[in-house]
């Protein structure tokens, strides 16, 4: 998710009908730019070179943003409902996308699930085969250090920083999957929104780090050095 105000501007998007690397590719109706979704970068036009500002969202099933906000607003699109997924056949081909793919990285399955974290520097995928056996992972790259949070049951997840005021936490889950604690202070936090409710740091909030939730070719394709959690680190 982005912010569509750019250069004091707000622009307003659709679908160009164009990929670039099997990635969506939005035009603004203001300067007809064409934009990468997954860089959130315009690639071609007046607004060539413009980025847009990252806002955090959350990867979760409609039954758990439900619960969390009972009186959200939903969009309702071409009066599509229901649980039918009209993709459920790609999903299930091995097809990589519309062109293919053009960096044949086999380290994992060509639509092997994976949540991508791009830094500075770096860029590194956590595969849900990873982190369907390590839901909590306390990560450092680049510089920065990290926390993963991955949902056993939905698929959700969201990464955060885990410094604090300076100090950098390690996090473990408790018996209460919805709660983590930090081994330093204590604290109890909730997993998917970074907040600590209970112990010395309670109130305090967990910063959002860019992430996303990517196919492995996808991923890939744009970031053909990306580390792979699990097999290239002795995590």
């Amino acid at each position: 998710m982005y912010d569509r105000e750019v250069e004091d501007e707000e622009l307003t998007f659709g679908v160009s009908g164009k990929l670039i690397r099997n990635v969506l590719v939005m035009y603004d109706r203001e300067t007809n730019s064409f934009w990468s979704q997954l860089l959130g970068e315009a690639v071609d036009g007046e607004m060539v070179g413009a980025k847009l500002t990252y806002l955090p969202s959350w990867f979760m099933t409609w039954e758990e943003w439900k619960e969390i906000h009972p009186d959200t607003i939903a969009l309702d699109k071409n009066g599509h409902r229901g649980s039918e997924d009209v993709y459920d056949s790609y999903y299930a081909s091995e097809r990589a996308g519309v062109i293919g793919r053009s960096n044949f990285d086999e380290r994992l399955q060509t639509k092997e699930f994976v949540i991508g974290v791009e830094l500075e520097n770096a860029a590194i995928a956590y595969p849900f085969s990873v982190l369907n056996h390590e839901p909590i992972i306390n990560d450092s790259l680049d510089g920065k250090d990290f926390l993963v949070m991955f949902d056993l049951q939905s698929g959700a997840s969201v990464v955060f920083e885990r410094t604090v005021e300076g100090q950098t936490l390690t996090f473990s889950q408790n018996d209460d999957e919805s709660t983590m604690t930090d081994l330093e202070t204590g604290s109890i936090w909730e997993r998917m929104n970074g907040t600590a409710i209970d112990g010395p740091l309670r109130g305090t909030e967990l910063k959002r780090v860019k992430s996303v939730a990517s196919f492995w070719f996808g991923w890939v394709d744009f970031h053909p050095d990306t580390i792979v959690y699990g097999l290239d680190n002795d995590s």
